[in-house]
């Protein structure tokens, strides 16, 4: 069995998990009032290549406001070619927002891989770790040094 691998993707114009959860939810419920196949994805213009790899077990790990802070697990990757003929992707991702223990990432563009030994750890609701804190707060309490 091969290791899974992951992609790490600025998630941009969300300002917190709550914020892309609440977007998913928007989306989902649109596409059904459309009668169209109820699922969430994500359009990128460059195709990966290692697409056995990220659909054996891989993520989408989104940055927000400079951390990564969540995950998706992803379902399957659908290349296509848009109305400009412009080659793209559907990267269709597990609706579920899973929250990562937070970790800094500096702006980059499209997305990049993240292999299975370098992502960072899903938060266990419950266990500590300062999840019943808002985001905001956490954010600010970790630029501090104290958290």
């Amino acid at each position: 069995m091969t290791t899974p691998l992951h992609l790490l993707k600025l998630c941009v114009g969300a300002t917190s998990v709550a914020d892309l959860e609440e977007w998913i939810e928007l989306r989902l419920a649109q596409r059904k009032a459309a009668r169209e196949p109820v699922e969430q994805w994500h359009t990128t213009r460059m195709v990966p290549t290692r697409v056995d790899e990220l659909i054996n077990g891989g993520s989408l790990y989104w940055v927000i406001k400079g951390e990564i802070l969540c995950r998706q697990t992803l379902v399957d990757v659908r290349p296509f070619t848009d109305g400009e003929g412009i080659r793209r992707c559907h990267l269709v991702l597990d609706p579920e927002v899973i929250k990562v223990s937070p970790r800094p990432s500096r702006p980059f563009q499209g997305w990049r891989y993240l292999k299975d030994k370098e992502k960072p750890a899903d938060l266990n609701a419950g266990r500590g770790g300062g999840e019943a804190l808002p985001e905001e707060m956490q954010r600010e309490l970790r630029a501090l040094g104290l958290m």
